[in-house]
């Protein structure tokens, strides 16, 4: 067995001495060296310096109950015990300095004595592994009085040995991750690890989050999801403020974000505080941020830094405390080259980002959407409607297969489903009303931007090429684009050479094939929405 140490503050009230009744009453660390059980070989008794004397005497009548314990007095200056910023950071200077030997020691950090903050600052260095042990509690005897000892526990606070805390937080966690998917059962693995990722993040933090992925691919309702299962765990006390910023144009933009004094402009017939003031402990969703103008840029950095702003025509700051999200569809670092966006906003806006697919790239979840864009109707018209068993199987066939574009994505497969529910007859939905609609999205479909366009997109700024290239490249980036994978791409490009020879790889030369060109799957999903 290791040594005990055990490290705790000295308790001004309860340990401190009266005389020879002293023993008449519980004094928490004292007490710790009276348990038979408890064998500690080395106590570190942290005091403020003006306690050196009663510290002192806490040591020697603990050496009288506990002869073979070393007893080590800490003098650390505080001057504002219940300061939570002063008294962590001086007990994190003490973890610094101490010569930690877990390997050899047992550490166990009393938490009974000391202020309130100085009991959940120990715990929370402990929990961080600061101080390398576990958690030691005392607790009073039922009867005071010489020779009444009290009693204590140990707390580890290692979670993998308490299962059921363990499976406590797993299941919130498979909680909150499927409130952001509206409970609806994706299928998709990497847009579950993105969600799952996604609930860490926003439980953990209140940094900005950028929400990158084509119109449609549901920011805005992920965004508001985000909001209310804060509020639910009681991490935002404010409201939930959404604005377009491409709607926010000339002169009104700074007003609407950062409000107004009265007289700041012609029409300026009152003060308005703007959203930013109004998000104040809860939480703003800037979709478009993309479109955002520079001098909006600019206040809004300032803002996300200091948590201040200067309202327009206002010679004072306003304060605000808010979690910003983001949303766009334009490639920001390509807009920080273009002049259009500022470099220092996207460094800061750019610490958690996450990347929306679109509905091409997960089909497998069209179903279950298709499920949910149903229930929702029936929600919103108090009207039920399903597929009839046909009709059912032939609108899937053709909504996850080859010809399907879905350049709406989520958003238009509600809009689908919507004309379809409407015009169901008895709450069914025909073959005829399906067929209806199939030709309806390929006529809409077929006036798509021709693969040229993404090309040029795809491309940038890099050197022209040779006319035959140039039309091989746009098939290629086309294919990549509508592929929800690199391996699916592959296939469908090198169908006919794969059944010649069994042997290649796909993914492989395809990758090759980009990287010789200077781009990557990864790039052409990032730019094809730009």
């Amino acid at each position: 067995m290791k040594p005990v140490v055990v490290l705790g503050f000295y308790g001004a009230t309860l340990d401190a001495a009266s005389g020879p009744r002293r023993w008449d009453r519980w004094r928490p660390t004292v007490d710790l060296g009276r348990h038979e059980d408890l064998l500690i070989q080395r106590l570190e008794l942290i005091h403020q310096p003006e306690h050196g004397g009663p510290a002192e005497q806490v040591a020697l009548d603990f050496r009288s109950v506990s002869p073979d314990t070393e007893v080590r007095l800490h003098p650390l200056r505080i001057k504002n015990p219940w300061d939570f910023e002063e008294v962590y950071g001086a007990l994190l200077d003490f973890a610094g300095r101490y010569a930690f030997a877990p390997e050899r020691e047992d550490y166990l950090v009393h938490i009974t004595t000391g202020t309130h903050v100085a009991q959940i600052c120990l715990f929370l260095l402990t929990e961080s592994r600061r101080f390398p042990g576990r958690l030691l509690q005392g607790s009073p005897p039922r009867r005071q009085g010489q020779g009444n000892v009290g009693s204590y526990s140990i707390i580890d606070l290692d979670l993998s040995r308490y299962d059921l805390l363990r499976r406590r937080f797993a299941t919130e966690h498979a909680e909150g991750s499927s409130y952001l998917k509206a409970g609806i059962p994706t299928r998709n693995e990497a847009f579950n690890g993105l969600i799952d990722r996604l609930e860490a993040v926003a439980m953990a933090s209140r940094s900005p989050i950028l929400l990158l992925g084509p119109t449609g691919a549901g920011k805005t309702h992920l965004a508001r999801r985000l909001y209310e299962l804060k509020k639910s765990r009681l991490q935002v006390e404010g409201a939930y403020v959404e604005v377009n910023c491409a709607t926010l144009k000339g002169d009104q933009a700074m007003s609407t974000l950062f409000g107004h004094v009265k007289g700041s402009f012609t029409g300026a017939l009152k003060d308005r505080p703007g959203l930013l003031q109004a998000a104040d402990q809860g939480l703003l969703f800037l979709d478009e941020i993309g479109d955002l103008g520079l001098d909006e840029q600019a206040m809004l950095l300032r803002a996300l830094e200091e948590g201040r702003f200067l309202p327009l025509g206002a010679d004072r700051a306003v304060e605000s405390a808010f979690q910003l999200v983001a949303g766009t569809n334009v490639d920001l670092p390509r807009a920080v080259q273009a002049g259009r966006f500022r470099e220092d906003l996207l460094h800061r806006i750019d610490l958690w980002t996450f990347h929306l697919p679109a509905l091409k790239e997960r089909l497998e979840d069209l179903e279950p959407n298709l499920d949910y864009e149903l229930l929702r109707f029936e929600t919103k018209h108090g009207r039920r409607v399903s597929f009839a068993p046909e009709a059912r199987r032939l609108f899937l066939k053709f909504a996850t297969g080859p010809e399907a574009q879905w350049p709406g994505n989520f958003r238009e497969l509600s809009g689908t489903v919507e004309r379809l529910a409407t015009l169901a007859r008895r709450g069914s939905i025909d073959r005829a009303a399906v067929e209806e609609e199939i030709a309806a999205r390929r006529q809409a479909w077929q006036g798509r931007a021709p693969s040229g366009d993404l090309l040029e997109r795809v491309l940038g700024d890099q050197a022209e090429l040779d006319p035959f290239d140039r039309a091989q490249l746009a098939h290629v980036v086309q294919v990549v684009a509508e592929s929800g994978s690199l391996a699916e791409a592959g296939r469908r490009l090198y169908a006919v050479s794969r059944q010649k020879k069994k042997s290649l790889n796909d993914s492989d030369r395809l990758k090759k094939y980009l990287t010789s060109m200077g781009l990557s799957y990864e790039l052409i999903h990032a730019r094809k929405n730009s």
